[in-house]
């Protein structure tokens, strides 16, 4: 039986523009966030933390990345009172359930990234 959203009664379905599924599939498949629950894979982990792990990763994308995993449930955030504010972030239940497709996913292009530099090396070499 398929999955319904109760927001709306239908049916859950990724193709259709309309269901909430679809914004899902954007958020958990976006590179920041499989890197984040990744590295949270590991335990809770501090935002400096975090940003000196995912190389490249600015502020802004960082701090964006984690609140819409927040807002998603995926992940909680501890703000500690002390000065400075130390902030932790660690992965709810619901984050941890992406453990097996986030591991799959970075050891699939760990995997293949020869095969794909390969592929782009040759496509940039064929005249269009």
């Amino acid at each position: 039986m398929a999955t319904v959203v109760e927001s709306s009664g239908l049916p859950a379905d990724c193709y259709s523009a309309d269901c909430p599924t679809r914004q899902v599939l954007d958020r958990i498949a976006g590179k920041w966030t499989v890197l984040i629950v990744d590295s949270l894979l590991q335990g809770t982990l501090r935002y400096t933390d975090l940003s000196r792990r995912i190389e490249g990763v600015s502020q802004k994308m960082l701090t964006q990345t984690l609140r819409s995993l927040e807002a998603d449930g995926f992940v909680t955030r501890t703000v500690h009172p002390v000065v400075p504010p130390r902030v932790e972030y660690t992965l709810t239940p619901l984050g941890r359930s992406l453990a097996g497709p986030v591991a799959a996913l970075r050891a699939w292009a760990e995997e293949h990234i020869n095969e794909i530099e390969a592929a782009r090396t040759a496509h940039t070499r064929v005249p269009r």
